[in-house]
């Protein structure tokens, strides 16, 4: 099993006295202080007195599920099982874990993934992931699942509870589609990301296009020489995002028209001001 995301150990520092046998005593404070967290977790890494009496596939030890919630995901689990030999395992925690003894419990292998949620921390969940699930959905995939679904922000307007849900259906789709690159789902905060960019790309070639000799209409040297730079915030950034993760056309249609849209104000914008023919010494008051 590997793992996506884990926490770091927590540190203690010491104030070192002066003089050489201070810093002495000041290093060894040091590393007693380092060392009693660890041997506590040592202790806490294997504890099968906390693992239920049955088997089941949610371990709810913070009680962030209501008893109909685990149910139902109890069933929905064990039956996505059967249906395609994944393995999807639920742990919450908080100042209890029974650490390594679910993995005998569970039966682990390659093909499992445990959903850790533990509030404790700045993301509210981890992932364990098995070899089998990384040749389908790559690391990046992990982070961002991660960083979607266990913000501080996802939780408070969703709950942990909407938050261990959510993430568990997303990997379900994306193992019904045989693997995935990106989180399915346009979340609105991203959508609005995608649409900013959109609008800086139309503003971009608004601006080159404004013509700058007398006869022309638009610039279209200026326009391909900021291709880069337009299309990079416009393609890459406005419309990837979207269409790698939801076939809806509404964003699309959205960001294509802010991108016209932006582009044809900065073109008359700058055809009126910055584009606009000096006056002739005679007219000059």
């Amino acid at each position: 099993m590997g793992q996506a995301a884990g926490s770091p150990l927590p540190s203690a520092g010491a104030i070192p006295p002066a003089g050489a046998l201070g810093t002495v005593l000041g290093l060894l404070a040091a590393v007693l202080l380092l060392l009693t967290p660890l041997a506590g977790q040592v202790q806490a890494a294997d504890n099968p007195a906390l693992l239920p009496d049955h088997f089941t596939p949610v371990i709810d030890l913070a009680r962030a599920l209501s008893d109909g919630q685990r149910a139902s995901l109890e069933r929905e689990l064990t039956a996505f099982e059967t249906s395609s030999g994944w393995k999807l395992r639920v742990l919450t925690q908080y100042e209890r874990t029974p650490g390594l003894a679910v993995k005998d419990f569970w039966g682990l292998d390659e093909r499992s993934l445990v959903l850790v949620a533990d509030p404790r921390g700045g993301n509210l969940l981890n992932f364990n992931v098995g070899d089998a699930l990384f040749a389908l959905m790559p690391r990046t995939f992990w982070v961002e699942l991660q960083t979607r679904f266990g913000n501080q922000y996802y939780v408070r307007d969703h709950g942990e509870d909407g938050a261990i849900v959510d993430a568990l259906g997303a990997v379900e789709t994306c193992l019904e589609r045989g693997g995935c690159q990106v989180v399915p789902g346009l979340p609105q905060e991203q959508w609005l990301l995608t649409f900013c960019t959109s609008v800086l790309g139309g503003l971009i070639v608004g601006f080159a296009g404004y013509p700058r000799k007398e006869g022309d209409r638009v610039a279209w040297s200026w326009v391909l020489l900021l291709s880069p730079l337009w299309g990079m915030l416009f393609l890459v950034f406005g419309l990837g995002p979207v269409v790698t993760r939801t076939a809806d056309l509404l964003p699309v249609l959205r960001n294509g028209l802010g991108f016209l849209g932006s582009a044809v104000l900065a073109y008359l914008i700058a055809q009126r001001t910055v584009g606009k023919p000096p006056l002739a010494g005679g007219d000059q008051a």
